[in-house]
């Protein structure tokens, strides 16, 4: 009971060291306090302080202070927001304890991610690189009225820089250990009509863990490059269309899921020291590739139109297109078995429409329009492996774990004659949603804005599934792997619709022009799953449709933001409720299923503040914390009652300072920063094995400008002290009794130089 004011009582305390990551422009430097920014979380350019939701934004210029360079470093940053990054091709996005990470067709997502104005949130399209940003918005709690039905726990917003009158660019590079390069940039060039913009950035890294395979390069590495090209056309003041092209793509090397009851010749079991994943002997035929890694490609397009019209009206369109098309190898048992091989091939496409009238006055405040969004996408994951092999590991136990790999790491079943297995299935999903939304602000005083919306949603989602799955040489089972069901060559379809109505409530205070209080109330809903897969019986294979219900949430919040002298910030409490929680489960046979785990509660407090005694010095920090978890009821399951939310810690804080000061025809910078996430859970159900305790990082950005600013040289360090700690346990490796781990980065650290023109 005493927890929650525990919680708030270290919230107001941090207000001495703390600071929200708001945004910071060129222009803000002369603002009073970082509320003044504009943002469009409510679509629409408001200050921020006036945006009555709990709400953090973060400038470009602000993620290259803290030399944040991905989505996942960012989340440090922000109290209750946790990114998980297994690969580009597996992000866990997490809002406030709820994970959005399903690579299931079938499955819709939590938490929407925005690109310039678009909903991108299928998981094996998502990940998107994020440079020449002019901010990032996070926006918490229930957003569908705003973001649509896929924003269910709260919405990350990526909006790209414009392009903008007059000529400019930037190039930086940069190299680091694991032989790290850096390269990025932009071209601007344009006039008041007329302006475009191209801006790219490549990374590309060596594996941190080291691999014994031969045939294999080290993991966890990364090689990927983005390219952005954007068009503005300004023909009057009423009217502005942009137009912007982005290209996506990630060369990666394997992730290492890594086992600790296997052993490699270099001892026991590790996932902090050196790996043996070789993949399958036959991977190039049974699985696409012949090496371990990621081949990612997504190409987007946006289109959007802003036009002003008479008597205070304003009409906005967006159109966006997404295609991703990503293909990943990957060793899931984490041993120098060939045991679990499998690969996980995702593509699809994505359109989406939406226009939005808008009205201002005095007194009113006001939007509606539709959207309409069609996704078809596909997951198809085949198997690889040694019949032997397979039957050796699988019927090994604690004792007898040397049938499968020696204690000197080898495969004692690899000395018989091999018996080659493979087989594949595939999910399929295609979703189209048709909505209606409304949203009004009523300003009786100067002091009082009241707002109420609500999306009308209808969709239309279907499955299909189908298996291929051969019987097994050595047993004659229907399949080598347990629980796998062929259907024959068939493709079983079903489809279902579903109707909803998404409402929110809002209220704020102005007690000043610069302090501000806050209350809402909003509903989120993440779609039903229509989940298909396959049933064997006397007859042969049919469907096997286990439908999920839709899941509910409640949320309530309260919270003040403002400044007061060299102070600014924020601070909230809030409430959820959910029914019909979904948690993805993995299966014996390595597949993952939705099931309801009945009720769940989330409460929680949030701070940010900023102390900024001096023009050059700022100091910053916040803290989240959250008490949530299924429910401990009679009613539900007993493996999922009482379970703490899959990777939620229930404390999240950090805290640093930012130095800006002129030398004297040279500016020194720098931004140190400590960061602390206590223990969380990497599954549902939860198992203490498989978790991780408190890690607290320090991570550094420093350097110099100098030439009136045009030219930089800076060093960088994240994880400075070389902690271990996991960044996710249990994978597909532990639905077969031999959880993998993988490592999380180690220390990384190395120096840029730029300059601007």
């Amino acid at each position: 009971m005493r927890r929650p004011y525990i919680a708030l009582a270290l919230s107001m305390l941090s207000a001495s060291t703390a600071m929200p990551v708001y945004a910071q422009t060129a222009e803000a430097d002369d603002q009073a306090f970082e509320g003044e920014i504009i943002v469009t979380a409510q679509k629409r350019e408001e200050r921020l302080v006036d945006v009555p939701v709990t709400l953090s934004a973060v400038s470009g210029a602000r993620l290259n202070e803290l030399g944040v360079s991905d989505l996942d470093e960012l989340a440090n940053y922000i109290p209750g927001l946790n990114i998980q990054e297994q690969s580009a091709n597996n992000p866990g996005v997490v809002i406030r304890g709820i994970t959005s990470d399903s690579g299931s067709a079938q499955q819709a997502a939590r938490v929407t991610l925005y690109y310039n104005g678009v909903d991108i949130s299928r998981s094996r399209g998502s990940y998107q690189d994020i440079y020449d940003i002019e901010r990032i918005e996070v926006i918490k709690g229930p957003q569908a009225t705003l973001f649509g039905t896929a924003s269910a726990v709260g919405a990350i917003s990526i909006i790209s820089a414009r392009p903008e009158a007059g000529f400019s660019g930037a190039l930086t590079g940069g190299i680091g250990n694991f032989n790290q390069r850096q390269l990025g940039g932009f071209v601007n060039v344009g006039s008041d009509t007329l302006a475009g913009r191209v801006a790219f950035q490549f990374k590309k890294r060596d594996g941190y863990v080291n691999n014994l395979a031969p045939n294999q390069d080290d993991l966890n590495g990364q090689n990927q490059l983005g390219a952005r090209g954007s068009l503005r056309f300004t023909p009057n003041d009423a009217l502005t269309a942009d137009l912007i092209l982005t290209y996506d793509r990630q060369r990666n090397p394997g992730t290492a899921f890594v086992s600790k009851a296997l052993p490699t010749a270099s001892g026991p079991g590790n996932p902090f020291g050196d790996a043996y994943l070789g993949g399958s002997p036959t991977s190039l035929q049974d699985l696409y590739a012949e090496k371990l890694g990621l081949t990612r490609d997504v190409y987007d397009a946006n289109f959007t139109v802003k036009y002003d019209l008479e008597d205070n009206w304003a009409l906005n369109m967006v159109n966006g297109y997404r295609k991703f098309d990503s293909l990943e190898v990957f060793d899931a048992d984490g041993s120098a078995a060939p045991y679990l091989e499998f690969t996980e091939f995702a593509k699809g496409d994505q359109f989406n429409h939406e226009t939005r009238f808008a009205y201002t006055d005095d007194s009113f405040r006001g939007s509606f329009g539709f959207n309409f969004f069609h996704e078809n996408s596909i997951q198809n994951v085949p198997f690889s492996g040694n019949e032997r092999v397979f039957l050796a590991c699988l019927t090994s136990t604690a004792t007898t774990r040397g049938n499968c790999v020696a204690a000197n790491g080898t495969v004692p079943a690899l000395a018989l004659t091999p018996v080659p297995y493979s087989s594949v299935f595939e999910n399929q999903g295609r979703n189209d949603s048709y909505s209606m939304f409304a949203d009004g602000t009523w300003i009786p005083t100067p002091s009082l804005e009241l707002t109420a919306g609500a999306r009308v949603l209808i969709e239309k989602r279907r499955s299909g599934f189908f298996a291929r799955v051969p019987r097994s040489a050595l047993t004659g089972g229907a399949s080598l792997v347990p629980g796998q069901v062929d259907t024959a060559g068939q493709t079983f379809r079903t489809e279902d619709s579903f109707q909803a109505v998404l409402p929110r409530f809002n209220l704020l205070y102005r007690f000043s022009d610069k302090f501000n209080g806050y209350a809402t109330v909003s509903k989120g809903r993440r779609s039903a799953t229509v989940q298909l897969g396959a049933r064997p019986t006397s007859s042969g294979p049919v469907a096997n449709f286990t439908p999920v219900l839709a899941e509910n949430i409640w949320n309530y919040e309260v919270g003040l933001k403002g400044a007061l002298g060299i102070f600014s910030g924020s601070i909230g409490a809030y409430y959820l409720t959910y029914d019909n929680f979904q948690v993805s489960v993995v299966l014996p046979n390595g597949t993952t299923q939705t099931q309801s785990a009945g009720s769940a509660t989330n409460k929680g407090v949030e701070a940010e503040l900023t102390m900024k005694p001096t023009s050059w010095l700022s100091v910053f920090g916040n803290i989240g914390y959250i008490d949530g978890g299924i429910d401990d009821k009679p009613t539900i399951a007993a493996n999922f009652r009482g379970a703490k939310f899959r990777l939620q810690p229930e404390v999240q804080a950090s805290g640093g300072f930012t130095i800006d000061a002129d030398l004297g025809g040279m500016t020194f910078f720098a931004t140190p920063s400590v960061t602390y996430r206590s223990k969380m859970f990497f599954e549902v159900p939860n198992n203490p094995l498989i978790a991780q305790e408190g890690v607290t990082l320090v991570n550094v950005n420093a350097g110099f400008r100098f030439g009136e600013d045009r030219f930089e040289i800076s060093a960088f360090a994240r994880n400075l002290l070389d902690e271990d700690y996991l960044l996710d346990a249990g994978n597909t490796g532990g639905a077969f009794g031999i959880p993998s781990y993988i490592p999380a980065e180690p220390r990384l650290y190395g120096v840029k130089v730029g300059m601007k023109f």
